[in-house]
């Protein structure tokens, strides 16, 4: 396995775009596309059945991926790819390398949607695959069989961080009751996470909600009646948006809200 890491430098130029959510629209500077980082080296492993159906739920709290539209290309991340939670959502190409149990040429692109914790019972390179500070995909089986034999269990493989991409705007998911409002984000494109995050009521100004878990943020406020608007910081490309009148006046919470704006 190679000693060393491929590192690139990638230049990005800011333009200003328009975004039009609802009958509103706002002023953004966006970069041209998230670009793909340099190629490095980690490991994968597999965890749940052919079906996917064990990786449903998980801590970034997509719930069902297949319905939430990230299907079986999946992948716990250890803590430091994690990052708190930051890491939810990111997407990455993997390819499987330097083992004769790789379905040679192949390559997946997978999303971060769950945690896979450190094992400190284990040692790091035998069993604590996702202790710190390791780079490690335990991937949704399905996934893992495409670059890789089933009875292969731990491969070598090349990875990098690629754009998201996703079909329609952001969704945002309630949770909460009256005097509290718990967002999960969902179907980001570009870099795939979120930094943070700002509501903004009829009868509100904008209001800082903060991280609870995963791609979950929070807002300790009484927003019932008025219709809602998010505003969105990207965690890697640092790129904000701000989708108008997501949610009419009369939301619920149980209930998902898509927006017609996304990161690119």
């Amino acid at each position: 396995m190679a000693s060393s890491l491929l590192h690139s430098l990638c230049l990005v130029s800011f333009v200003l775009v328009t975004v039009v959510v609802g009958t509103a629209s706002a002023a953004a500077y966006a970069p041209p596309g998230f670009r793909a980082s340099a190629w490095e080296l980690a490991h994968a492993t597999f965890y749940g059945d052919s079906g996917g159906s064990a990786n449903m739920g998980a801590a970034c709290g997509y719930g069902n991926m297949i319905s939430n539209g990230y299907g079986t290309n999946t992948a716990a991340l250890s803590s430091v790819k994690f990052s708190n939670g930051y890491g939810c959502g990111q997407c990455f190409q993997l390819q499987c390398t330097n083992s004769p149990l790789c379905n040679r040429g192949a390559m997946v692109t997978i999303t971060g949607t769950n945690l896979c914790p450190p094992n400190w019972a284990q040692d790091s390179n035998n069993g604590g695959w996702c202790n710190p500070p390791r780079t490690h995909f335990d991937m949704a089986q399905p996934a893992f069989t495409k670059i890789a034999q089933y009875k292969a269990g731990i491969v070598p493989v090349l990875f990098r961080r690629v754009a998201c991409v996703r079909s329609g705007g952001i969704r945002f998911q309630f949770q909460g009751n009256g005097y509290w409002l718990l967002v999960y984000v969902m179907n980001v494109g570009g870099s795939g996470d979120v930094a943070s995050m700002w509501v903004k009521g009829t009868k509100t100004n904008w209001i800082s909600m903060s991280h609870n878990w995963g791609a979950s943020y929070q807002a300790f406020a009484t927003l019932g009646g008025q219709a809602l608007s998010f505003k969105i910081t990207s965690y890697t490309s640092h790129e904000t948006i701000i989708a108008y009148n997501v949610a009419p006046a009369n939301w619920q919470v149980g209930m998902t809200y898509g927006a017609s704006v996304n990161f690119r």
